[in-house]
């Protein structure tokens, strides 16, 4: 017999699709009314004053009066908030700074506001409730569910909270869900990542685990030190554990992996979380792409990644985007983000209802020849030599080898095989074959002998874990970015002799 709480997900599951519906089926009536929202209630901000609020009547206004800014030229209006100033970027102040780490410059300060922390949990829950919708399965809320998450201790700057976002989110789990969620607090709080796994294994490997959510390759590690201790597939210790729940990377790499720690295939929702805003989830399970966000407080504009670093860069909203086409995307917000340029590139799957996918960063791609190879490129490139074969990675990253020491420029691609090919020049020609026919800058210059073909080289089992502990980023939200335009990454793998 299912639990009252697993009997009255149900009908209000469809509550909320029958909601989600309604603003998804409006999408343009439903941006207009955020964007219109968003400026009528920041124009009397310094922000608001500086950029003639109170003048703008319409999205071409806006676009005149707002330049895009990423969060260097966005600074010295953050650094006001950071120092207690109110009515900077948004009324009042933030109740939170998601902190995250600089590229350029140190730490990141992201405000969260009272209007914008309600929609970071909002989306989650309704990622869940959507997948109950359609598959009809509510049993796995009366299991226990597993969130690998930063710590939830929050340091204090001029009165407001700070921490990592998924630290933050983690004080607003709702009540109904508290007593089901693990690991303890005590546990979460651990700061030393491979402590904490360890602790959480030997929390959670004798309950009825239902829910597992976090970063693939996180979640594989701690897959990984169940089996050690149990000697059984996690699927096996975990008898009831159905749906797996991640963001921050493409799950098709690790899939194939994933589907032999665990021992069977269990249902994925993928999210679209980042401290700027809860972006997108997957509404359905077998659709491509996950549901934009049209009415969360963020109104979103696209830029073509083609033309991005070009001076009259075209800036459009989701009226005019079309399907296939690689954008950066733009996001103003109630937590006082101004047409603010988060990194991320975007293409649409689908414009009834609008669905995206990740396709890579803009500062992450492969150009030092004029190919702009990204990282959905080399991510499908991967997925298409690994599907239906026995070969299973942990872990890859892209670099450009400029200066070989013989022979022409090529691509490195730095791989961590679970499964190493039992035909390695098959592997290399599949994934050769893929990267050109998905991108012709690369095919001209195989062709055109500029470049050779890729090389690959072996990395050491956890080498990557022991790259991502070298420089202080093993585990929480941290990743490996799939390519890089330079060969920080490489050399350093192996300057620590982490290859084979």
């Amino acid at each position: 017999m299912p639990s009252i709480k697993a009997a009255l997900s149900k009908p209000f599951s469809s509550y909320i699709a029958k909601r989600i519906k309604r603003w998804s089926s409006r999408p343009i009536e439903t941006q207009e009314r955020v964007f219109k929202n968003l400026i009528k209630e920041a124009k009397n901000t310094v922000f608001g004053h500086d950029h003639n609020f109170n003048q703008i009547k319409s999205y071409s206004d806006f676009r005149l009066q707002v330049p895009i800014r990423d969060y260097e030229a966005l600074r010295p209006y953050v650094e006001r908030v950071v120092a207690g100033e109110e009515n900077i970027l948004w009324k009042g102040k933030p109740i939170y700074f998601a902190k995250t780490s600089g590229t350029t410059s140190g730490a990141k300060y992201i405000p969260i506001t009272k209007e914008s922390m309600p929609t970071h949990v909002e989306a989650a829950r309704n990622a869940i409730l959507l997948y109950i919708n359609e598959t009809g399965n509510s049993k796995f809320v009366d299991g226990k569910m597993i969130f690998l998450q930063g710590s939830p201790i929050l340091e204090e700057k001029n009165g407001i909270k700070l921490g990592r976002l998924s630290g933050i989110v983690a004080h607003y789990v709702p009540k109904y869900l508290q007593k089901n969620r693990m690991p303890s607090l005590e546990t979460n709080c651990i700061d030393d990542w491979e402590t904490k796994v360890n602790a959480i294994v030997d929390e959670t490997i004798e309950e009825n685990m239902t829910i597992i959510s976090g970063i693939p390759s996180w979640v594989q590690m701690y897959f990984e030190k169940l089996i050690e201790k149990k000697q059984k597939k996690v699927g096996e210790i975990f008898k009831n554990f159905n749906l797996f729940i991640f963001g921050g990377v493409n799950y098709e790499p690790y899939r194939a992996k994933f589907e032999n720690l665990i021992g069977r295939r269990v249902d994925s929702i993928e999210l679209y979380p980042a401290s700027e805003g809860f972006f997108a989830f997957q509404d359905k399970q077998n659709h491509k792409g996950m549901l934009l966000q049209l009415n969360l407080g963020i109104f979103y504009e696209f830029v073509e990644a083609a033309h991005f670093f070009e001076e009259n860069q075209e800036r459009i909203t989701i009226k005019d985007v079309k399907l296939g086409v690689n954008y950066v995307m733009i996001i103003s917000t109630s937590a006082g983000l101004w047409a603010y340029n988060i990194g991320d590139t975007v293409e649409f799957t689908s414009l009834k209802p609008y669905r995206v996918i990740v396709s890579g960063r803009i500062k992450h791609f492969i150009s030092a020849f004029g190919e702009h190879v990204i990282g959905k490129e080399v991510e499908q490139a991967m997925k298409e030599a690994t599907e239906n074969t026995e070969i299973s990675i942990n872990e890859f990253t892209v670099a450009p080898q400029i200066n070989p020491n013989e022979g022409l420029p090529y691509h490195e691609w730095l791989i961590e095989f679970e499964n190493e090919p039992k035909d390695e020049l098959k592997f290399i020609k599949d994934l050769e074959q893929s990267l050109q026919q998905q991108n012709t800058y690369y095919f001209d210059l195989i062709e055109g002998k500029v470049l050779r073909p890729l090389i690959i080289t072996k990395i050491k089992k956890e080498g990557f874990q022991a790259y991502m502990k070298s420089i202080g980023k093993l585990g929480g939200q941290n990743k490996i970015p799939r390519l890089a335009n330079d060969r920080k990454i490489a050399d350093k793998m192996h300057e620590l002799k982490l290859t084979k």
